[in-house]
């Protein structure tokens, strides 16, 4: 009797006792034990929207993780290079951590080009796609008040690109163990208030995507999901906003503040890692509770 309990309890430890994950080989070799508490020690990430607002924070959060990152953005190279040389200057004689490439992410050229940058800045092996960029009109138009050209551009960059950008990563990033997508949606897709008709759409169709896309990876290791932030204080939050709507969006958290980009980094950084290796086709609200 006592024999079979032991047996009993040995079945019982090795079902409830999770098995080691099996280490990332990635091109350098190096596990993130070997790297201390740098978990993407020499990995090379590429973020789209990568040096304002939000996106800038998870640039700058990535590279703390040892990260390489390519800083892709659109129009003024000004904040992005400003960004690529701070992280750059810190970086010391571990070389180079971040360059910054122009992409409009609406361009599949522009797109695939992003890919063959990061590629000829860090090597062959391209781990992560942060797909960050995005655009919102800031006249908040009801549906009916809707332009065709505001549909089609919120829809170009929002679902377009992040379409484009995780096609190309699809194909190139790395294979068995280490791939990680990570899109950016929107609390919107919950909260559904007026004004946000085509840009919640966008973000809609995103983290559709994203589970579809989830299920083509397999077999791949490579996981994909989508962060949803609620109101961040970044440039495109506060664009057309009173500081009455502000206060007022602010008041509707449980934590009584507008979220700021360091709220939203880490979750992408852990989705990026080793450790996130079992999150895979979801959508992680990012809001305080907003919704």
């Amino acid at each position: 009797m006592e024999s079979n309990r032991s047996s009993l309890m040995m079945m019982l430890i090795n079902l409830l006792v999770p098995r080691a994950a099996p280490p990332f080989n990635g091109s350098n070799g190096a596990s993130p034990a070997a790297s201390g508490h740098r978990p993407l020690h020499r990995r090379v990430a590429i973020a789209t929207g990568g040096s304002g607002g939000i996106g800038a924070a998870v640039t700058e959060h990535l590279v703390s993780l040892g990260a390489r990152v390519v800083v892709g953005y659109v129009g003024d190279p000004t904040p992005a290079e400003k960004l690529v040389a701070v992280l750059n200057s810190d970086a010391g004689e571990a070389g180079p951590c971040a360059v910054a490439v122009a992409a409009d992410v609406s361009d599949p050229a522009q797109v695939s080009r992003l890919f063959d940058e990061a590629q000829a800045a860090f090597g062959p092996d391209l781990h992560v796609l942060v797909a960050a960029a995005g655009v919102q009109d800031e006249s908040y138009p009801r549906i009916a008040d809707t332009a065709p050209e505001q549909w089609d551009r919120a829809f170009a960059v929002n679902a377009r690109g992040t379409f484009l950008c995780c096609r190309e990563a699809a194909r190139r990033l790395v294979r068995g163990g280490g791939g990680r997508v990570v899109t950016f949606s929107s609390s919107n897709v919950g909260s559904l208030r007026p004004g946000y008709g085509a840009y919640v759409a966008t973000k809609a169709a995103v983290e559709a995507m994203m589970k579809v896309l989830a299920k083509e990876l397999a077999g791949t290791g490579i996981t994909a999901n989508s962060v949803a932030p609620g109101p961040v204080a970044t440039p495109m939050f506060y664009a057309g906003k009173s500081e009455e709507r502000v206060a007022a969006v602010a008041g509707e958290c449980p934590m009584g503040r507008i979220g700021e980009p360091m709220d939203v980094a880490p979750v992408v950084g852990f989705l990026c890692s080793d450790a996130a290796g079992w999150i895979n086709g979801q959508v992680i609200r990012v809001n305080g509770g907003y919704i």
